[in-house]
């Protein structure tokens, strides 16, 4: 029974802070996994808590994973643990009866899995739970309680302060498909790649799918009374690395213009123009300047409205080349609003979070050393 106990006590702890951790490290993706939860069930006036709500989990999860791995304050712990385990157990199996999210983020991007591996998944752990419920008075530290909760304050707030500064910079450690170094160009076997996107009416709940772009992006009386929920991805031949589609304000696809280019290209990211703020745009502003006296190409890609970006244009003083996507695709690109990222023959050569854009001297280093 003892080593039962110890086993449980072990797995849950290595299970809890490896999803606290891969949740902490891209704090945006899992808000925005939260969205597509509030979305789903109709409680969207949660969307400005999801940040929040987002920060809050991982730490839970991996304080809770923490305090196990260290034996300390487990009566309390084990109740907590309880707690957060019946949630999402009963969660899950909803998830995975009626699918109302494709997926529900709980190892981020680290790890996918399906609603129905993860619902099986939290039922092994709800065995492991019981066990650590049951047996919680017999745990035993030889810290006393006041120490165990100093070592607990200290994780909870430097695994705050870990996931507020993945938040305002990039995640530490990258697990979408555009990471640094990766090569985002199409198999030469690729035959067709399709983008189904299905969006609800706010109204009657109808939904629909459409095959991307074919869908009135440009009708801002329909875009105000749809929503979007999901998409999927439909490949014959062989598989892209991406699910980027780029087009100008004409309709043209610009995909591989802007990625696959011979010479460095900088793409800004921002997925909602009307939410930057004015040090965001002057900054902006600043890197196409620098740029623009280099000679390197810089275009932004947004999923605003053409009228809003020629707008945005006209009201800021900021002439370049707009290209329009999908907002869930531009999410992934890069997890900031703007974000930066720098192409050269279809690889990702860089990434950067506004707070991080290269400028001046920092910006002439960078490409000496990429530029060549």
């Amino acid at each position: 029974m003892n080593l039962l106990r110890e086993f449980s006590r072990y797995i849950t702890a290595f299970v809890f802070i490896f999803s606290g951790f891969v949740k902490g490290v891209d704090p945006l993706g899992t808000a925005y996994r939260l969205e597509d939860y509030f979305i789903a069930y109709g409680t969207t006036w949660a969307d400005p808590l999801a940040l929040f709500l987002s920060i809050a989990l991982s730490t839970t999860e991996f304080v809770i994973g923490a305090a196990l791995l260290l034996n300390i304050r487990m009566k309390f712990i084990s109740w907590a643990l309880l707690l957060i385990m019946s949630f999402f157990t009963v969660l899950t199996l909803f998830d995975a009866v009626y699918e109302p999210v494709s997926d529900c983020g709980c190892f981020g991007d680290a790890i996918k899995l399906t609603n129905w591996e993860t619902f099986y998944k939290n039922i092994v752990l709800m065995l492991f739970t019981l066990v650590i419920f049951v047996n919680r008075k017999r745990f035993k530290s030889n810290l006393m309680v006041f120490s165990q909760n100093i070592i607990l304050i200290v994780f909870l707030s430097g695994f705050v302060w870990f996931s507020v500064y993945n938040y305002r910079h990039l995640p530490m450690i990258d697990f979408m498909d555009w990471k640094v170094g990766r090569d985002m160009t199409p198999d030469e076997n690729l035959t067709e790649t399709k983008i189904y996107l299905t969006f609800r009416n706010k109204e009657t709940g109808q939904t629909d799918e459409f095959l991307s772009p074919d869908y009135p992006w440009n009708d801002s009386v329909w875009m105000a009374t749809w929503e979007f929920v999901d998409q999927r991805t439909v490949v014959l031949g062989e598989s892209l690395h991406h699910d980027l589609y780029a087009e100008d304000a004409e309709g043209n696809e610009v995909t591989l213009m802007l990625i696959d280019n011979p010479g460095v290209v900088f793409v800004i990211v921002s997925y909602d123009l009307n939410a930057l703020s004015k040090k965001e745009i002057d900054g902006m502003k600043t890197l196409s300047d620098q740029l623009s006296g280099m000679h390197i190409d810089l275009a932004v890609l947004t999923s605003s409205l053409p009228e809003e970006s020629i707008a945005f244009q006209e009201v800021n003083k900021f002439y370049t080349d707009f290209y329009y996507s999908d907002d869930v695709v531009l999410k992934t690109m890069v997890r900031a609003n703007p974000g930066l990222i720098a192409f050269r023959e279809g690889v990702v050569l860089g990434k950067w979070h506004f707070n991080d854009f290269p400028l001046d001297s920092e910006l002439v280093k960078w490409l000496g050393l990429h530029n060549k």
